[in-house]
């Protein structure tokens, strides 16, 4: 069954590739042997960054399913995530990740997120993209109305 659905989303990169509407990559949202939803690269298509494989699966089994978690569901996707979809992957609460190619496989085809991880090590006044916290104490208002809101759906 897993490698079922890991030649399905293999074979959507692939598609996806020849067709030209984003990178090479797919992804499948999978609850009880079922597939829940699927995505592909939309980044260059969508004029999107955000528009990975992962990205888009998860969005579109969320809106499937109705919920902003996927407790019981599992990814399988073309290639390891990157920072920002294996992040995606936890806040999701997905059991179980499966890919294909690695990480190290894709950086050989120039699709190198290496440098996020470093990026992340590093502290805020040394990372390329300057980080400059502004108004801290102000911020924190947000989370204290946060806080006293009776109402409210923690995640």
């Amino acid at each position: 069954m897993h490698q079922r659905f890991m030649e399905k989303a293999i074979e959507l990169a692939i598609e996806n590739a020849r067709l030209g509407n984003g990178g090479p990559f797919a992804a499948l949202v999978v609850s009880g042997g079922s597939i829940v939803a699927q995505g592909v690269n939309q980044v260059t298509s969508r004029h999107d960054p955000t528009a990975h494989a992962e990205i888009v699966a998860i969005r579109e089994a969320c809106a499937a399913l109705g919920q902003f978690q996927l407790p019981g569901c599992e990814i399988y996707a073309s290639c390891e995530p990157c920072p920002m979809c294996l992040g995606a992957v936890y806040w999701a609460r997905l059991d179980r990740v499966f890919f294909a190619a690695t990480r190290a496989d894709a950086a050989a085809f120039h699709f190198d997120d290496d440098f996020i991880y470093q990026e992340l090590q590093l502290p805020l006044e040394s990372r390329r993209i300057p980080m400059v916290p502004l108004l801290p104490e102000r911020g924190l208002e947000a989370f204290r109305r946060w806080e006293q809101q009776a109402d409210k759906t923690p995640y």
